[in-house]
Formats: structure tokens, sequence, C-alpha cells
């Protein structure tokens, strides 16, 4: 089994931190805000990004091996006769260095009741005294296959419930975020994953570590390419407290590493790496 999207959300987030480094900040950009922000969300889809390769009972990116054999961070241990089936990632008690550069301990537990492509599958990944960058997440992240919509495309609903506690008492951050993401091109083809495309909606919101609240809402569908390291369309709305909103657009279609931001009818341009 398969899981998609392990960029996608970081990809939003990334371009919504590099807002809140931008220079140009009249409008008074609440910089703790913007970043809480971009760590929760990154965070949480970290936990996707290991649950991919986990899922083919190996590691690559995260120095792990197949099953239970141990090369490195991280151990994969799993377990087909349960009901919901069972995967554990252990990283070990000790923070290791993966071969993306980040410090990871603890560990982090899936079940899953069926195949990605199953309708009503429902995959959970849940953190389990689990530290990234010494950054400990708490809570759940769902994905539960809808079935197919009036297009007769497969959708996801996506929802996230958490905290990460900064380290160096720096503070929690509260980050609850639903989405839908609907499989629009590309299923028939199993074995060729780089031909799917994904329509992703949805909202969220959360509280960042000095308290203040905030929301996410996706305007326009944002048009995920697997082809494509970024979005290739699509706009979403981040309303920090109560500061002006700020509009993200990824364009129209070319699959490039530009967007804009809009704040009060002003627009920057940005380079998403």
């Amino acid at each position: 089994m398969k899981m998609y999207f392990s960029r996608s959300l970081f990809l939003l987030v990334l371009v919504v931190t590099l807002f809140s480094s931008c220079k140009k900040r009249r409008d008074g950009v609440d910089l703790i805000v913007a970043r809480d922000q971009g760590t929760a969300e990154a965070c949480f889809n970290d936990l996707k990004n290991i649950a991919d390769e986990a899922f083919s009972g190996q590691l690559f990116l995260y120095r792990g091996a197949q099953d239970t054999l141990v090369h490195g961070c991280a151990t994969v241990i799993r377990d087909t006769s349960a009901n919901p089936k069972t995967i554990v990632v252990d990283f070990g008690s000790a923070n290791c260095q993966c071969n993306d550069g980040k410090n990871r301990r603890g560990k982090i537990n899936i079940t899953y009741t069926g195949l990605y492509r199953d309708p009503g599958t429902i995959i959970t990944l849940t953190p389990d005294q689990y530290f990234v960058n010494d950054h400990q997440l708490i809570g759940t992240k769902t994905v539960t296959n809808e079935g197919r919509n009036t297009n007769n495309n497969l959708w996801y609903s996506i929802v996230v419930n958490g905290q990460v506690v900064k380290p160096n008492n720096g503070g929690t951050i509260t980050i609850n975020s639903t989405r839908q993401r609907e499989w629009t091109e590309g299923e028939s083809t199993v074995l060729n994953w780089l031909d799917d495309v994904y329509l992703i909606t949805g909202y969220g919101n959360g509280v960042a570590s000095n308290g203040e609240a905030y929301t996410v809402a996706i305007v326009i569908p944002l048009r995920k390419e697997m082809s494509c390291y970024h979005f290739v369309s699509g706009s979403i709305r981040v309303l920090p407290g109560s500061r002006p909103e700020r509009l993200i657009d990824f364009g129209a279609g070319t699959c490039d590493n530009s967007a804009t931001i809009t704040v009060n009818g002003t627009t920057y341009p940005v380079s998403l790496y």
C-alpha cells in the first residue's frame, strides 16, 4: 500500500513561512503566528512522509530497513494479523539524525483498515513520545478513503488534531485542520504514480505559542501534480488573529517555484525554495 501527498502540506506551509520572513512588513505581520503555523503543519506532514515509506516496510529516507531489521535510526514492525493492521516505526529513545537532516526519537503508531484505494479504508497516525528536532508531537492524523464522488473520482478526508510542544520552554502550538483530496487523474495507471493529479480543498485553525489564534482556508483548490514538486495552481487565505488576511496564489498551472502573496492590495512575489 502506498500513500501520497507527502509534500503537499509542507509546500503550503513553506510559502507561508517564507512570507513571514519577507522584508516588506508594513502591515505588521505576526512572525510568531506564521512560523508556528508552518512548524505545526510541517511536523504533522512529516508523519505522513514516514508512513508512506513504512507501508512498503522500509525507510530509505529515514535510515531504516525492511520490517524488523535494524539499520540506522528506525525499525519498522508490521502486524498484518491485527484488526486493524498496525505498523510501528521506532526511532529509539535517543535522538538520531536521519538522512533528511532531522533528529528524531520516539515512536509513530500507524493503523490501517485496508488498502489505500479501498473505499472505507481508515489510516490513523499517532505519535508516541515522538520528537522531531526536539519538538514533541501530540495528537492524531487520520486519512479516510471516502469512496467516489459525483465525478466518479476517489476522494479522501484528512483530519489533524494535535499539538506541537516547542523545545526550551518555547510554548505549545495547537493545530486543527480538515482537508479533502480528490484523485482527478492517473488512478488507472497503477504502476505510474507520476501521472497522478489531486485537487485539495479544506480549512484549518490553531493557536500559536504566544496564545494568538489563526485560521487558514483554501480559496481555490490546490492542484497537486505528482510529477511536480510544487502546487501548480490554487490559492489559500491565512488570517492571523485580527491582522489583515494574506492571499497566497500558486499560479495558473505552470510547474515552477513561483508564487505571490497579496496583503492589503499589495502583491509580493516569492520563491518556494
